[in-house]
């Protein structure tokens, strides 16, 4: 029996289907071969269609279609035809008399099981089975005692047979590892970004002075129609009267109304690329004027695209990973559930703790069904840090269980020595009470921190400046001491005891604006710090944390909840947990991105202050990427508050980021070609190769000019670069961003982006430092097939009088050039895709 796949809705990485798939067999195509008595049977994977969704049972349903097939397929008038098949499909496989099961029964079982199954690839599969060759060699064939006793004859051809055993068993091992080594450099390649676009607030545009040119955009291509119907979708814009001398809303949009509505949000997707290019060109520092960053792919293949580029740049890390919960369990083997879960967290945290700066933390939201392990496995990954574990309700009536109904959640904080202090709820400034800046108690004494004792300068009641840090061999007599026309004040308590303040001198003038003046009855100059925040506490009971109405609602609210399986955290829960520990110009990364929170919170807490400047990356590989996330960073943008969809007030803020897709797993496998498949290869004789180096052939060498392995002989043609990328359901040939792709992969933080025009030739330059040794570098990209001497010269001498490079130390090109100094990117993008995963 065959079955055969002829139809399939495929998942990309390891992402589950958004929609419940299933094995669909078409019995009424079968193909019966009598002389071969052969059946073969049609099958289709997919979502069930709305009728067959109702004759279908919530669980078990594939069991119910494999019982159907069944019962269908002994009773096809061809199968019957041929009796000895028909005996065959039907004999009783089964060693439990009281259950029989025909051996149809259980082809069907195990074909759907095994395709729906997750797989893993082992980092060291070779070593491991050979260590387990050599334990059951020692444990089950070579059994000491009864070699012993046998004499020298047996013991010969007992040894005999151990060696035996051992070659065959070392070539079957060979031959799996090199298959499974093969696919670990593809599973840990660095993934191409498919796809990269950038939203951003029309204030933008407007500065850019590039208002007039949109609107004839808007007004005469397709691509300005699909972003008036987005506009129409997200914001209800042609809801919009012209009131107090604003123009209202027009279907032929005029450049008055998009400077009226600076927060409208345009994406570039829609937009022609010389526009584009033209606009990003604006930016003097496009990196800094981003504010975030949103990635569509595998996690753990982003974090280790991104790694260069963040490496030791994110204060925070929040993560609401996958629980694992009865209702949702990821589709493990039933005893290697948990495990299976920790392994793919383990495997996270690891690539993710490499992002932190030095002061930087985890914070992981996790509920009942893997919170002890993911506490063993914290302790584990960060055995140099606090760990706090903090209760959190947000769930008025709780979900039962067996005996109790849970209604509350945890968050593991795992918070590096380095950090301060953590960061509580704000307190309204009419209710702010003052303690004294000079720390008091245990540890407080000027010796325990020599950076800590300075002077902070008084005149007339105000704080005018903060003095260096004092030498050691200097003593003031007092805490006050006259300097001048001002008073310079010391930690220096009333007994004369030199203490400390709280803030080191080079952090004391960011909290400035929380310090005042205080004279004691005695006339004595304290400086006191504003208590401007509640205290961050491990009993996190406040009804914003409910997350049914601070984080569901919200969904509903701004129209995105589309989804009955996505369970947003309430906002505020987000919050204060990044708030708690991050600073207002941090970057906070969240690699679970769901519904997109994380990056709502981030947006929130920057509206509420001037000083907050955070910035957000976001990585989700679900569907609801495209229909849930994007779509509610581009709505919080234009308005902070949302009934029915619709915004209720359309005072936004501006905002800047970009939203990447990357290649998957999948796409690296199906884009996969033979050189021998290439016109002009040929005259190795591979059977000729020892047997040994035939595989190992064949999946290196062989497959080295496949796209998906980056052929640098088609660098050549940088912009015509292309892949295969298969969406879940059909197959697409997308241009890649290789200049993107390459800007990560040596972790360069973009300062210019602009295109430069020679003669009609296009050239893409960016220009900035990269993260790890701070070195200004240019990287330029353009066309060069089949160019000549001649061509190379020109191009250099064009470059010379241009002088685009300004003062890079490093300049990157893709090719060959014959521009001064100038290095070829070509090596080095392909030594940074496959660089070893630390």
């Amino acid at each position: 029996m065959e079955l055969r796949l002829r139809q399939a809705e495929t998942d990309r990485d390891n992402t589950k289907s958004t929609d419940k798939r299933q094995f669909f067999f078409d019995c009424g195509a079968i193909e019966v071969d009598a002389e071969a008595r052969t059946l073969i049977v049609p099958v289709a994977w997919r979502a069930a269609s709305a009728a067959e969704a109702e004759g279908l049972p919530t669980r078990n349903a594939q069991d119910a279609l494999n019982a159907d097939a069944e019962k269908k397929l002994l009773g096809k008038q061809g199968v019957k035809a041929v009796p000895v098949l028909l005996a065959a499909l039907k004999a009783n496989v089964s060693e439990d008399e009281a259950k029989p099961q025909t051996l149809l029964a259980r082809h069907l079982r195990r074909y759907t099981r095994r395709n729906t199954s997750d797989f893993f690839i082992h980092k060291d599969l070779r070593g491991f089975l050979t260590r387990e060759l050599d334990y059951w060699l020692k444990a089950e064939v070579l059994k000491l005692d009864t070699l012993l006793a046998g004499g020298e004859q047996p013991a010969q051809a007992w040894l005999q047979t151990l060696a035996c055993l051992r070659e065959v068993a070392t070539t079957i091992i060979d031959f799996v590892a090199r298959i499974e080594d093969f696919q670990k450099k593809l599973y840990e390649k660095r993934k191409f970004i498919t796809a990269c676009h950038w939203c951003l607030t029309l204030n933008h545009v407007e500065r850019a002075g590039l208002t007039e040119r949109l609107a004839d955009i808007l007004n005469t291509t397709d691509g300005g129609k699909a972003q008036k119907a987005e506009w129409k979708h997200l914001y209800a814009i042609d809801e919009v009267k012209a009131e107090g001398g604003k123009p209202g809303w027009k279907e032929k949009v005029s450049a008055d109304f998009l400077r009226s509505q600076p927060y409208l949000v345009l994406d570039t997707v829609h937009l022609p690329q010389d526009f584009t290019d033209t606009l990003l060109a604006s930016f003097d520092d496009l990196d800094a004027a981003t504010d975030g960053l949103l990635v569509h792919g595998d996690n753990w293949q982003a974090l280790n695209l991104l790694m260069e580029r963040y490496r030791e740049q994110v204060q925070c890390v929040y993560i609401d990973p996958p629980y694992n919960s009865k209702t949702s369990e990821i589709i493990y083997k039933n005893t290697y559930k948990h495990s299976s879960w920790l392994s793919l967290m383990a495997n996270r945290l690891s690539a993710s703790r490499s992002l932190e700066t030095a002061d930087g933390s985890h914070v992981i939201a996790i509920d009942e069904n893997e919170q002890e392990g993911l506490g063993h496995l914290v302790r584990n990954a960060f055995p140099d840090r606090e760990i706090v574990c903090a209760v959190v309700v947000h769930n008025k009536k709780g979900i039962q269980g067996d005996y109790f109904s849970h209604n509350h959640e945890y968050a593991y904080f795992c918070i590096k020595y380095g950090l301060p202090e953590t960061h509580g709820a704000p307190v309204p400034k009419d209710e702010w009470e003052y303690t004294n800046l000079r720390k008091w108690g245990r540890e407080s004494e000027r010796e325990t921190a020599r950076n800590c004792f300075y002077p902070i300068y008084v005149k007339e009641g105000e704080i005018i400046g903060f003095g260096e840090v004092c030498d050691e061999n200097f003593h003031p007599r007092a805490n006050n001491a006259k300097d001048g026309s001002r008073i310079a004040v010391y930690p220096v308590d009333a007994s004369g005891v030199e203490r400390k303040w709280r803030y080191a001198r080079n952090s004391v003038e960011s909290i400035k604006r929380l310090l005042k003046v205080h004279v004691t009855t005695q006339g004595e100059i304290q400086i006191v710090k504003a208590v401007d925040e509640r205290p961050i506490k491990t009993l996190w009971d406040d009804t914003r944390y409910i997350a049914g109405d601070y984080g569901t609602k919200w969904l509903t609210d701004l129209g995105l909840k589309l989804r009955e399986d996505l369970y947003p955290k309430s906002l505020h829960v987000v919050e204060d947990s990044v708030r708690a520990v991050s600073e207002p110009r941090s970057i906070i990364l969240d690699y679970f991105g769901g519904s997109g929170t994380t990056a709502h919170a981030v947006v929130s807490l920057n509206r509420a202050s001037d000083r907050d400047q955070r910035k957000f990356v976001m990585v989700e590989m679900g569907s609801y990427f495209d229909t849930v996330l994007v779509p509610r960073v581009k709505k919080i943008a234009y308005s902070p508050d949302w009934k029915d969809g619709k915004p209720v007030s359309r005072a936004g803020s501006s905002l800047a980021f970009k939203y990447l897709r990357l290649e998957s797993y999948e796409d690296t496998l199906g884009n996969l070609r033979l050189r021998a498949d290439a016109p002009g290869q040929g005259g190795l004789d591979l059977d000729a190769m020892p047997e040994v180096y035939r595989l190992g052939y064949w999946l290196d060498v062989e497959t080295a000019c496949s796209a998906s392995l980056l052929d640098v002989e088609r660098l050549e043609r940088p912009f015509d670069y292309a892949l295969d990328v298969h969406d879940g359901k059909a197959t697409h040939t997308r241009a890649i961003d290789l200049a993107e792709t390459f800007n990560y992969l040596i972790g360069l933080i973009v300062r210019q982006r602009k295109v430069l025009d020679r003669d009609g030739r296009r050239y893409l330059l960016y220009a900035g430092r990269t993260r790890a040794d701070d070195a200004d570098t240019a990287v330029l990209w353009r066309d060069i097939a089949g160019w000549t001497e001649a061509d190379f010269a020109a191009e250099r001498d064009w470059i010379v009088r241009a002088a685009p490079f300004g003062e890079a130390s490093v300049i990157y090109v893709n090719g060959d050039s014959a521009i001064p100094g100038a290095q070829s990117l070509d090596p080095v993008f392909h030594a940074r895709m496959f660089a070893p995963v630390h």
